[in-house]
């Protein structure tokens, strides 16, 4: 019998960069030789493509792959580039098509799909270097809206990245201001205290069209106040799971998990990042493409499911090849 030809995406352009290349070491250290040939693709920070170390062009490095397994973290691993890029050379792949991809990371975009569709977030604001107001008059804007903490996001930046905290109104000019001139753009919402939640999704998994892993309860490090790059990138984070919320909790996380996948049009797996408080699950974002490396939640979810990465990987190749 011959093995599945498999090339594994990693690297890429974003701040992500080093994560990324951690997911695709996993995958590439859980796929068994027996069954696959495991090809390794790296797209280094400059954008260019190596196959067996060699500098190639995409077209070359996907030339004979039976399916791809994209662990590019953010930037055109998520932005819809890559999946567009795949759908035109008529390569198979796990994972959101070009749409969902790029509709998830628009953090500002997708909050309008996720609210339409009745699932509950943060109050949010955001503003583009565009809008005409300086920062002080974006930072007032914002408080007849709704008062502090506040968050200040990048538009398109996943792990964390680029988030700025502000405990008060004084506080909040800079933040925006710092993300702005960085991005381009930014989106200002309400800090919701309570506990961070991550839950994930995998399509035609055990029987169910949408099966939702246990959510796991995000422990920070420390004081923290949110989740930011560092504790992804170091592995600071706690994940516990099972977690401690009650049956009802865990199926209103579950719940909101599931509508958003649907909501954002997603495909095969993803996870959503949420916080859990008295008043119920808010929805802070969605991952179309969940991270596997060490000190990531989604691995810890499927060890709490009796599964492994090597089972969700193999999962995920089969809804390649019937994509």
């Amino acid at each position: 019998m011959s093995r599945i030809i498999v090339g594994v995406l990693r690297g890429g352009t974003s701040k992500e960069y080093n994560l990324s290349l951690k997911t695709g070491a996993a995958i590439l250290s859980s796929l068994p030789e027996e069954k696959y040939e495991v090809r390794d693709i790296l797209v280094d920070r400059g954008g260019v493509w190596h196959s067996r170390g060699i500098p190639v062009d995409s077209s070359r490095a996907l030339a004979q792959i039976d399916v791809v397994l994209n662990g590019l973290h953010g930037g055109v691993g998520e932005d819809g580039t890559v999946q567009r890029l795949l759908d035109n050379a008529g390569v198979a792949y796990a994972g959101s098509r070009a749409h969902g991809a790029w509709l998830s990371l628009n953090k500002i975009r997708a909050r309008e799909v996720l609210q339409k569709a009745g699932i509950r977030m943060p109050r949010g604001v955001s503003f583009t270097l565009s809008n005409g107001l300086n920062t002080a008059e974006m930072a007032q804007a914002v408080f007849s809206q709704f008062g502090p903490p506040y968050i200040v996001k990048p538009q398109s930046e996943g792990a964390s990245y680029g988030i700025r905290y502000a405990l008060h109104l004084l506080e909040l000019p800079d933040a925006i201001g710092d993300v702005l001139d960085e991005y381009g753009a930014a989106l200002i919402e309400e800090y919701i205290k309570g506990d961070e939640v991550s839950a994930g999704i995998i399509a035609d998994f055990r029987g169910l069209e949408l099966y939702v892993l246990p959510p796991v309860h995000v422990k920070l490090p420390g004081d923290a106040r949110f989740l930011d790059s560092s504790h992804h990138e170091d592995a600071l984070a706690q994940h516990v799971c099972p977690s401690n919320f009650t049956h009802a909790e865990k199926r209103a996380i579950e719940e909101m998990a599931r509508m958003a996948h649907r909501a954002l049009g997603l495909s095969h797996f993803s996870r959503a990042d949420i916080i859990n408080t008295r008043r119920g699950p808010y929805l802070l974002e969605v991952n179309a493409l969940p991270g596997l490396y060490a000190g990531a939640s989604f691995p810890v979810m499927l060890e709490a499911v009796g599964s492994s990465t090597q089972e969700f990987l193999e999962h995920a190749i089969a809804l390649a090849q019937q994509t």
